[in-house]
């Protein structure tokens, strides 16, 4: 495991990611399950015009049905059961399970304007889940080695760790899209068919709010979520509920 000390994500300085001017990030909050090929066509569509200037920045909260998706890095390997629909996708990284009880959030930014600087995006997405875990008395770290959001587990055993929430980025243009994903309350059996992430050492394994004993509400939760995203990246703008993009 890397030092922080040696120059890792925990040394970046996220403080340049809140844009000056411009209109505020929309915050949008879809109310039933989105399928995954629809949300990536919504990403796509609004990237593109991003891009152009022909519309705001968006985050979109969301759950999706289960599933599966396969990153840049997936290994065909990394499926152990195909119990539900696995879908390849442009983001980075490996194998990821999504489902109700999860919330994902695709947060869609022009990182040309905001610093073109990948490597602390990353690093900023991290500190935002960082931030929403702490408003549940959560205490999440990072690992140089492993992308995502990690939980100390003592009570199950020495050096034992739980995977809380994971980060899938793609930018086209420099518009971010994809995101993030906090399990709340997830199926946390749905995550045997694979291995997430690619990381199979037995002492790391997968978590949630609810399976720490924290009861927090999916509202909770995105109150929580959209605070600590205003403190990062700067003013949102809510949207209404809604079904689709």
């Amino acid at each position: 495991m890397v030092n922080s000390s040696q120059n890792g994500r925990q040394d970046l300085d996220l403080t340049s990611f809140s844009a000056t001017g411009g209109a505020p990030v929309e915050w949008r909050i879809s109310d039933t399950p989105v399928p995954y090929p629809d949300a990536v066509a919504a990403m796509e569509a609004r990237v593109a015009e991003i891009a152009a200037g022909q519309a705001p920045e968006l985050v979109w909260l969301l759950e999706h049905p289960p599933l599966y998706t396969s990153g840049t890095s997936g290994k065909a390997t990394d499926l152990l059961d195909s119990r539900f629909p696995t879908f390849a996708t442009g983001r980075g990284g490996q194998l990821t399970y999504h489902g109700p009880g999860q919330r994902v959030a695709y947060i869609m930014l022009d990182l040309k304007r905001r610093r073109p600087d990948v490597r602390a995006y990353v690093a900023s997405l991290e500190e935002l889940i960082l931030k929403t875990l702490a408003a549940f008395n959560v205490r999440g770290e990072r690992r140089e080695d492993r992308v995502g959001v990690w939980v100390k587990r003592p009570d199950k055993g020495e050096a034992h760790e739980d995977k809380i929430a994971a980060i899938g980025v793609r930018l086209k243009r420099w518009v971010s899209f994809h995101g993030i994903a906090i399990n709340v309350e997830p199926e946390l059996e749905h995550f045997a068919g694979i291995v997430p992430c690619g990381v199979a050492d037995p002492r790391y394994g997968v978590t949630s709010l609810a399976d720490l004993g924290q009861l927090a509400t999916m509202q909770d939760v995105d109150i929580a979520l959209r605070q600590s995203f205003e403190e990062l990246f700067g003013p949102t703008r809510a949207l209404l509920p809604e079904a689709t993009a």
